[in-house]
């Protein structure tokens, strides 16, 4: 399967011109047919807690990224905020596909209580999965990269070989973006991809930093910290000899039948 990560620094609130940026940036690329396009956590808006630019550029948001799925002949994995019917935002993953479609779409199970995410943005509940060029995927965004047990829970429960990552995950705490994506791909025995933003909002600097992780840890590619694409192929064969060899998951054991001594 064909992977390519969009790594984007991010217009603040401004879904037009985020929307032609990454049309320019696919042009340039130039993505086969059925490769799967990933681009970062509110890639249209930034990480804004203000609702208003999302309500705004929704119906923008929904006819462009349709239509860049429809001429490249690719799903596009993209970072959406949305208000839904009852006015709450929601911090969602969509894929979109090349026949219009969008589904499934994810909500992030961790809002950033630090920044203050939880109010406009609440949690969702929901582990999703989808298959894509042979591989099971399953989404996940930013914060929720802390929390291995859903992450587990994908590769167990859904049977996910291959877990992405989309994000504004902040330069101050780089190297925790670096190691955490390592330690999913190792303990999931899965191909990890994380796409991050780079470049300045009014509240953070990012450092970019998308890159594609393989079952033992090792680094693929690596976007750096300039906006761009970089592109992977991705080989499932890889995922389940690793996972026949070393049974790690099979050894797993649920974490309800461990005791906890007091």
């Amino acid at each position: 399967m064909n992977a390519l990560l969009a790594q984007m620094d991010i217009v603040w609130e401004d879904p037009s011109a985020n929307l032609a940026k990454l049309d320019r940036m696919l042009a340039e690329a130039s993505p086969g047919p059925d490769t799967l396009v990933v681009i970062p956590e509110m890639a249209t808006t930034g990480f804004t807690m203000n609702l208003e630019p999302c309500r705004r550029g929704f119906e923008q948001t929904v006819t462009g990224l349709k239509e860049l799925a429809a001429r490249y002949r690719s799903g596009i994995l993209a970072g959406v905020a949305r208000v839904d019917e009852a006015g709450q935002g929601r911090n969602q993953a969509w894929l979109v596909r090349p026949d219009g479609m969008i589904g499934p779409i994810y909500n992030k199970l961790h809002p950033f209580s630090l920044g203050g995410e939880p109010g406009p943005y609440p949690a969702g509940d929901q582990l999703v999965g989808f298959e894509w060029g042979g591989f099971k995927v399953s989404p996940f965004i930013c914060y929720d990269l802390r929390f291995p047990e859903i992450f587990r829970a994908a590769a167990l429960g859904l049977g996910s070989e291959l877990l992405v990552v989309i994000a504004s995950w902040p330069i101050k705490r780089a190297q925790h973006w670096v190691t955490l994506l390592q330690a999913r791909a190792i303990e999931n025995q899965a191909y990890v991809i994380g796409v991050n933003r780079c470049g300045t909002d009014p509240n953070f600097t990012y450092p970019g930093r998308s890159m594609v992780v393989d079952p033992h840890g090792v680094i693929l590619v690596d976007a750096s910290d300039v906006e761009g694409t970089v592109s992977a192929r991705l080989d499932r064969a890889r995922v389940a000899s690793w996972r026949e060899q070393f049974p790690a998951l099979r050894d797993a054991r649920p974490t309800s039948s461990i005791q906890i001594a007091r």
